[in-house]
């Protein structure tokens, strides 16, 4: 993206209203409400539909500021422990990883625990009670300026796992709701009815890493020693690895092909539920007068988006995402695309990275909501994507040969090309990581 990209504002849900639009049999008091329903409800179609962006944000939900707070600064702590440490910490609280966390190289750290659809239903009937609790442990998830010794570390992290389960469980409930009303407008309750009998979701903590922190992990200390030791030898060579920091800016990061943290995709489930980003970046300042880079505190997105980046194939033009603080993000994956049978519109969506604030990173929480593997799909009555776009748009389409651009066309495999009548799910899911990822996949060294 260049210097000033195109900011799409997206719809915004209150949470009070989603309550309302997916309670059965609700009644509106009065015609005036009755209008003013039919008229939200339009809105979530169009903003999930095929002319537009397939995202909405749900804002006003109950703790959820608490909860995030609670959760998204553990990922740069997780993604920059000592290895022999962090396994011991995710061992405990039944987390794992889908990234190879070895490899010093990666742009992000991912952290993913299966969520169950019965916890999601527990915590909303206990919502209020555990607000008092979480209360108590939002200073804990707010310094980020201690030592992390073993009996620290287990103090630090001893909430990973009911977070994870907290957070994720009222993001399951978001998804499950915008089904609900889905289903009322499409017919049937065939998405609301995929996402439950698929019995689990996947929540996924991700750490964007900063260039400062690639740096970290490409000299790793002593994997015995301290991380107190291992912090002290990483500040010694700070003065080079400032200088090599500068190099890579000058190189490539600024480049199209470098300067995304993740590389253009569709998610293949129903829907994608997302917390707004968290920025962090180091804040203390060392007796040398240089940073510590292991001290990190809050930033404001240096250009008040979210680094998240659609391409909108009906505008032929990609567009930077902004939604309002501690919102919600719901985003429309490939299976709901084909389940609504093109009613709902999946998203083509990267993730970019702040072109002149390279000590900045990025954390997030991310809950996959998918159907059962063995869930049948078929084509029959999809919408193309070309009777999808305006009139307006279609000589375009022909005249270029492709919706998208074409440098994101030679890393995104068509949907034509991944799915066929009767695939499952498990199926679809196999042959989409296979095409993105596999031996000939264009982002299989991602």
């Amino acid at each position: 993206m260049g210097e000033n990209p195109k900011i799409l504002d997206i719809h915004e849900l209150s949470y009070s209203d989603l309550l309302l639009l997916s309670t059965p049999y609700h009644s509106p008091s009065s015609l005036q409400e009755s209008e003013r329903m039919e008229s939200i409800t339009k809105s979530i179609l169009e903003a999930l539909g095929p002319n537009g962006p397939g995202l909405l944000a749900i804002i006003g939900v109950p703790n959820s500021s608490v909860l995030r707070r609670a959760l998204l600064p553990l990922a740069r702590k997780l993604a920059l422990l000592n290895p022999d440490h962090r396994k011991r910490i995710l061992k405990d609280h039944n987390v794992g990883s889908d990234v190879p966390l070895r490899n010093p190289e990666r742009s992000v750290s991912s952290f993913a625990m299966q969520l169950k659809y019965t916890e999601s239903k527990e915590f909303m009937q206990n919502n209020q009670s555990q607000i008092e609790d979480k209360q108590s442990s939002v200073s804990e998830a707010d310094s980020f300026c201690h030592s992390i010794e073993n009996k620290v570390i287990d103090n630090e992290f001893k909430h990973l796992g009911k977070s994870f389960k907290e957070l994720g469980s009222c993001m399951m409930e978001l998804g499950l709701r915008i089904a609900r009303i889905c289903d009322r407008e499409i017919g049937g309750q065939e998405l609301e009815e995929s996402l439950l009998e698929s019995c689990t979701a996947k929540g996924r903590l991700i750490h964007y890493h900063s260039a400062l922190d690639a740096q970290l992990l490409s000299k790793p200390a002593n994997s015995k020693g301290t991380a107190r030791n291992q912090a002290s030898s990483r500040r010694n060579r700070e003065q080079s690895i400032q200088s090599r920091h500068d190099t890579s800016n000058r190189k490539g990061l600024s480049q199209s092909s470098t300067n995304l943290w993740q590389q253009w995709h569709y998610d293949y489930g129903i829907f994608t539920v997302l917390t707004t980003p968290m920025f962090l970046s180091p804040s203390n300042t060392l007796e040398t007068g240089l940073q510590d880079l292991w001290c990190c505190s809050e930033r404001t997105s240096p250009s008040g988006h979210l680094y998240l980046q659609i391409f909108d194939p009906c505008k032929n033009d990609v567009f930077m995402v902004n939604s309002p603080p501690e919102s919600f993000i719901i985003q429309v994956g490939e299976s709901a695309d084909i389940i609504s049978r093109g009613k709902l519109r999946s998203t083509l969506h990267s993730v970019s990275r702040p072109s002149k604030q390279e000590d900045l990173c990025r954390e997030m929480f991310v809950v996959f909501l998918q159907p059962a593997w063995n869930k049948t799909f078929s084509m029959s009555g999809h919408l193309t994507e070309s009777s999808m776009l305006p009139e307006d748009r279609k000589d375009l389409v022909e005249e270029e040969g492709t919706l998208i651009t074409r440098e994101i066309q030679k890393i995104v495999p068509p949907l034509a090309s991944r799915l066929k009548e009767g695939m499952t799910f498990a199926q679809f899911s196999r042959e989409t990581t296979k095409q993105y990822y596999g031996g000939s996949g264009l982002q299989s060294n991602r």
